[in-house]
């Protein structure tokens, strides 16, 4: 059995509202109620109209419910399906239309502020106080009129409630989707730091303890070896070329062990951009991509999350392209482009004054344009340590022989 989520059952809660209010445009009830009223045929081709045009605004608004894209242009669509829901009623002289207001109120709490929701909530009910007394036939006055549009602002403020409960619960779930996925990167960090205390640790052992007694035992045996008469000469000359192997072994273990000290942030990056909403987030970076320093590697983190933040809450955007890669310099370059609304005046919040901070106490800076009229974008530099590079990038020079334990 399928499962789906609270805003997906909303919305086609919704929609089964919507359609259930279309059920007399398929019968006899839409055509007898307009003879009654003296209407023509054009009546009820306006009535059709204005219904789909409804269903189709209400379709595409509630197709990613949360996001904040294109705002204007919903808050639009939400003034039109208030206007053809008043021509419903207009037309058939009904409450079909504070039905629709209904389905309205339930897409309220996504797009708006709940002080704004609620005035247009109450705002669009009372319109419906016109509309019924501007019916010959039930002769509402103005009192009455009032008196059933609060039904259905009973019904419609339940509506809304029941909504803005869910539209909050997933601001919650998104939260606790962000700090999730910054326990995985920062987990992922502590394991790369372990491997690599660790690998150190070992490469100590090895070089304090098997690399010394080596070493003693090779000068023994060549005390043996002058010493020694044959036939025990030739055993003795076997042991010492043995044991110098052996040394020789160690000391390039223990090369490459003291070598291979860098953080993957591989993971550490891939967690955070797991499961982003109403983004869909393009990350070019090498395949294994590693840093030496723990700071440095925490402070890109930090700067990457801090995009994806800002990306999600301010920059009604649908995509964010995110590129690391490493300057001829050694330093570290990050870029991060968006294809949101931009900004005219850019005010540094917190967000980007904490990143500039970050950055510049390892000696890095952060440009961001103050005028951006497409899209938002940034870049940082991070200047790493002369041995720190990629996977597959020869930042060190390859070693002529076994290091001198």
């Amino acid at each position: 059995m399928p499962r789906f989520s609270h805003t997906r059952l909303l919305r086609y809660a919704g929609l089964f509202t919507y359609l259930s209010v279309g059920t007399p445009l398929f019968t006899t009830w839409a055509n007898q109620r307009l003879s009654l009223l003296q209407r023509t045929d054009m009546a009820l081709l306006v009535w059709a109209i204005c219904y789909l045009v409804f269903g189709i605004i209400y379709w595409l608004l509630t197709s990613n419910l949360g996001s904040r894209r294109y705002l204007a242009l919903k808050l639009l669509g939400m003034a039109v399906m208030t206007a053809v829901s008043i021509v419903i009623g207009w037309i058939s002289h009904s409450g079909l239309s504070a039905m629709l207001m209904v389905v309205i109120s339930m897409v309220l709490p996504w797009l708006l502020p709940l002080w704004m929701g609620v005035a247009w909530m109450v705002l669009q009910i009372l319109s419906q106080v016109v509309v019924f007394s501007r019916w010959p036939e039930y002769h509402f006055s103005i009192g009455l009129a009032f008196l059933q549009s609060t039904v259905y602002l009973g019904i419609s403020a339940l509506t809304f409630v029941i909504s803005l409960v869910a539209s909050q619960q997933a601001e919650e779930r998104e939260r606790q989707r962000q700090l999730n996925s910054e326990l995985r990167a920062t987990r992922a960090l502590l394991a790369e730091s372990s491997r690599i205390a660790e690998r150190m640790r070992i490469s100590r052992e090895l070089h304090d303890l098997v690399g010394h007694h080596l070493t003693a035992l090779s000068l023994n045996l060549e005390v043996a070896s002058h010493l020694a008469q044959a036939p025990a000469a030739e055993h003795v000359r076997k042991a010492q070329a043995t044991a110098k192997q052996l040394l020789a072994d160690v000391r390039e273990v223990v090369s490459e062990l003291r070598q291979d000290a860098e953080l993957d942030l591989t993971r550490a990056l891939s967690s955070l951009i797991e499961g982003v909403p109403s983004i869909r987030v393009h990350l070019q970076m090498p395949p294994r991509f590693a840093v030496e320093d723990p700071q440095r590697a925490q402070v890109l983190l930090r700067c990457v999350q801090e995009v994806l933040t800002n990306t999600v809450r301010h920059a009604n955007a649908g995509n964010l392209w995110l590129r690391i890669e490493r300057l001829p310099d050694g330093a570290l370059h990050l870029n991060a482009r968006d294809d949101g609304r931009g900004v005219l005046d850019l005010r540094q919040g917190n967000g980007l004054s904490g990143m500039r901070e970050r950055l510049e106490e390892v000696g890095g800076r952060l440009e961001v344009p103050s005028i951006q009229r497409r899209g938002f974008q940034l870049s940082a530099w991070l200047p790493l340590a002369p041995e720190v590079g990629f996977s597959g990038m020869a930042s060190r020079q390859p070693s002529t022989g076994p290091a001198a334990v």
